[in-house]
């Protein structure tokens, strides 16, 4: 059976006009639709936040969960239903603060959960507090001379938790947005998928260079397993390594070919030029990545957990309770 977006509509959506969720949130139901999971054999699950609403607007099973443990109730629902479509929808202050060792622990686990990071470097339900995510420098109602903490960086936490999956897409960019939830459904394991996003109500242009059509085209490179790593608005740009790190290089001069363009490999395990690629974009004259960056094969927490039990099952002598009960002496009264 085939299926549209509406199949998996669900209620008027209360995010303010112009919120970077509602964006995903189309993305998302369009993916869903073309994977082809059915409904009912599909969980979303969230935290507290303003992204966290999203399970009320799905037509899915759903589950709004407390603050921070989006990640914990997810695994459970894996783990005793291993054929459930589990997606985890999580903010940054949600999915990063309150409930970063849940998310680096997943992630570490290799647990088999689609975990989505809706990143508007923001507290929005609070109203305006700096997250865990927020640049140094930042001003907000809770840091009004300016935070004067580094932020984390979501692929290098998911990376140094040996995660084997990362990918990152525009909130406003529709097609990239479900290229990578398609490709997350289809990776056995932890699927981190930073979305960036504004909040247009308390930090409203934070992803500004990478928000528009043409700004992506300007400051971000669409990378691809097996394809040149290659990036501008007319393709002269390319990556190249330079010693331990990389570099930016215009096709066409001094020599510089398409054939001198690094090559994306998003299957290597050794994840050093994954992550040089993620952390690109920060002001440093690099171009934001955007596209599946990591996706390597890994045993699952679920899979081993439900295989351990078989294992176990079948070398013991009783298999339920009154099996159980018969396996020790028993004595008959009368």
């Amino acid at each position: 059976m085939s299926y549209t977006a509406q199949d998996y509509k669900k209620g008027q959506p209360r995010w303010c006009p112009g919120c970077g969720d509602h964006f995903f949130l189309a993305s998302l139901h369009k993916a869903m639709a073309e994977i082809g999971v059915e409904p009912w054999n599909t969980a979303v699950i969230s935290g507290i936040g303003c992204s966290s609403r999203l399970p009320h607007y799905m037509a899915t099973y759903g589950m709004n969960t407390i603050h921070g443990r989006a990640a914990a109730i997810a695994t459970g629902a894996k783990v005793v239903n291993p054929k459930l479509a589990v997606w985890q929808v999580s903010g940054d202050g949600d999915g990063l603060a309150i409930g970063g060792n849940h998310f680096i622990h997943a992630n570490r686990r290799n647990i088999n959960l689609n975990m989505i990071l809706l990143n508007n470097r923001i507290y929005g339900l609070t109203k305006g507090q700096y997250s865990p995510t927020s640049p140094r420098g930042f001003v907000s109602k809770s840091s009004p001379y300016g935070t004067v903490e580094d932020p984390f960086r979501p692929a290098e936490l998911c990376f140094g938790a040996r995660g084997h999956f990362f990918a990152r897409a525009v909130a406003t960019d529709a097609p990239g947005t479900v290229e990578i939830l398609k490709a997350a459904y289809q990776h056995k394991g932890a699927a981190v998928c930073e979305i960036l996003q504004n909040c247009v109500i308390f930090n409203n242009g934070t992803h500004d260079a990478v928000y528009s059509k043409e700004g992506r085209a300007k400051n971000a490179i669409y990378v691809e397993h097996g394809k040149p790593l290659i990036f501008g608005e007319n393709r002269e740009y390319g990556l190249v390594q330079e010693g331990f790190g990389l570099k930016v290089v215009e096709i066409g001069k001094d020599g510089i070919t398409e054939k001198d363009i690094l090559v994306h490999d998003a299957h290597c395990q050794d994840n050093t030029l994954q992550l040089k690629l993620s952390l690109m974009g920060n002001g440093d004259g690099f171009p934001v990545a955007l596209g599946v960056i990591r996706d390597v094969d890994a045993p699952t927490y679920d899979d081993c957990v439900n295989a351990q039990i078989e294992e176990v099952s079948a070398a013991k002598k009783y298999h339920n309770f009154a099996e159980l009960l018969e396996t020790n002496d028993i004595w008959e009264v009368k």
